[in-house]
């Protein structure tokens, strides 16, 4: 079977007796990967127990290793193949999401919603992501209560006969403005939740400044403890800001049209969206092939930009390839073009 496979970029798939797909893999050279899962030793590799339990092999042969990561990741998805386990997974990022309403709630979460006011991300760090938003929280007084509980401001208190309470201890501890038991005006409070958007926008730094007048106060007052726990806020805050800022930048350039070489001469252009593949075609040469291209790619851009909703729906995992790829191969940027430019130039 070894023998009828060529030492070309492909993605193949391993079958049982009952036709279901075992798993799926790409190689760069097909044949000398086919063939290394017969040299495998059997039961101690996984190569050897993979074709033990497979009754054939099936393969497409792609032009690049590119297509191969990708053909590869798109057929995982496809066949969720059981002896899969890596890409087979679902990978998991997390978001931050800023709702709507009269009090703007600030979460973390691994999905997006299309009634989110506003979306930050992708991050790779769940844990860290949340642990931010929770300080984030904590020193704008912004909300983290179930997001229907209900709202009542500052001056709204003559609608009812008894003081208010808030529902939670985060107001006692200094948490929490305190937006469900009037503690709070509705202008106050919304001030806080832009000021969140304006440090998830890198356009201000507060309330990383107060965090740095806090730390520097309790040091020169020798409170080192309370120092300590401010400079832990500091560190939070530092990696969100930065985070942040690149995961916006990378989703911002990963939009283009990339030529991708093939070994054969079978050039692919992708269109590239966010880090989106929104289509390919064999990269245009002739006169009639441009003018079609061009076409696919004016229709792209007249398309609304693609929001976090749209990658989140769709699964990180094909924007997370496309980051690793031009991050591991820098060089594969210099055959890339702004889908304007590309419409320009030819």
């Amino acid at each position: 079977m070894g023998q009828l496979a060529e030492n070309r970029p492909a993605v193949y798939r391993m079958i049982d007796p009952a036709g279901r797909v075992l798993y799926v893999g790409k190689a760069k050279r097909l044949r000398n990967r086919v063939l290394s899962y017969f040299r495998a030793s059997y039961p101690e590799d996984k190569a050897a127990r993979i074709i033990h339990a497979a009754k054939t092999v099936e393969w497409d042969y792609v032009p690049s290793e590119f297509a191969a990561y990708l053909t590869e990741l798109r057929q995982i998805r496809r066949f969720r193949p059981p002896l899969n386990h890596s890409l087979n997974q679902v990978r998991r990022v997390a978001f931050i999401r800023m709702s709507g309403g009269p009090a703007p709630r600030l979460s973390s979460g691994s999905s997006v919603g299309a009634g989110e006011l506003r979306c930050f991300g992708p991050f790779q760090s769940i844990s860290r992501t949340r642990d931010s938003v929770r300080t984030l929280n904590d020193l704008l007084g912004l909300r983290d209560c179930a997001p229907n509980m209900p709202m009542v401001f500052a001056g709204q208190m003559d609608l009812f006969n008894l003081p208010l309470k808030a529902a939670c201890i985060r107001h006692e501890l200094g948490f929490c403005s305190g937006p469900c038991a009037g503690f709070v005006s509705e202008p106050d409070y919304r001030q806080r939740a832009e000021t969140a958007v304006a440090f998830l926008d890198s356009r201000a730094i507060a309330p990383l400044d107060r965090v740095i007048a806090n730390m520097q106060q309790a040091s020169d007052s020798a409170e080192f403890e309370r120092a300590a726990r401010w400079r832990e806020k500091f560190e939070t805050l530092e990696w969100l800001l930065a985070a942040a800022t690149r995961a916006r930048a990378a989703l911002d350039l990963l939009t283009f049209v990339y030529r991708d070489p093939g070994i054969y001469g079978d050039d692919r252009a992708y269109v590239i969206r966010r880090g989106l593949v929104r289509t390919s075609y064999p990269y245009p040469l002739t006169p009639i092939e441009i003018d079609a291209f061009r076409s696919v790619v004016t229709a792209e851009l007249a398309e609304p930009d693609p929001g976090l909703e749209a990658l989140a729906a769709q699964g990180m995992d094909e924007v997370l390839l496309v980051m690793s790829w031009f991050r591991r191969h820098p060089d594969a940027l210099r055959r890339t073009i702004r889908m304007e430019e590309w419409i320009k130039n030819h």
